[in-house]
């Protein structure tokens, strides 16, 4: 099994930005607990992270035919990337929207997700864990 984990907008600023909401580990910290957990399970992962909404739209069609799911955390575009939403349903790869503040309890335009009703779970509020949980689950699938 083959999972790739897609971070988007600001998720490079890992344990700089706002951590009292998002954590002290950086990005590095982020990639390493995902590829141990992975070593773990016996599966492989590869992490991507990009500012860039093409990129990521780039990556999602790009793991047809190679991965068996995808993680991901679309940062902001979370809330208005119809073009992230179009080019996951165009995939046959099950994904797994994770967030890790818990976007529900922040501010009203957090709130809404256009991306959630083309993954199979969303996963928020539980920092890096999330991730984790979200690996699972797509093994489990």
């Amino acid at each position: 099994m083959k999972i790739l984990v897609i971070n988007g907008a600001n998720m490079n600023l890992l344990g700089q930005r706002e951590p009292d909401i998002y954590g002290r580990e950086d990005y590095a910290a982020l990639c390493a607990r995902i590829y141990d957990h992975a070593k773990l399970r016996g599966i492989a992962v590869e992490c991507v992270q990009s500012n860039h909404e093409g990129a990521i739209v780039d990556a999602i069609q790009e793991a047809q035919g190679h991965f068996d799911g995808i993680v991901i955390n679309p940062g902001a575009y979370t809330h208005y990337s119809y073009v992230i939403y179009d080019a996951l349903r165009a995939v046959s790869v099950p994904a797994v929207e994770v967030h890790m503040s818990d976007i529900q309890n922040r501010e009203a335009f957090r709130r809404i997700s256009v991306i959630a009703p083309a993954c199979i779970a969303q996963i928020r509020g539980r920092g890096i864990e999330g991730y984790l949980t979200a690996i699972d689950l797509l093994i489990k699938k």
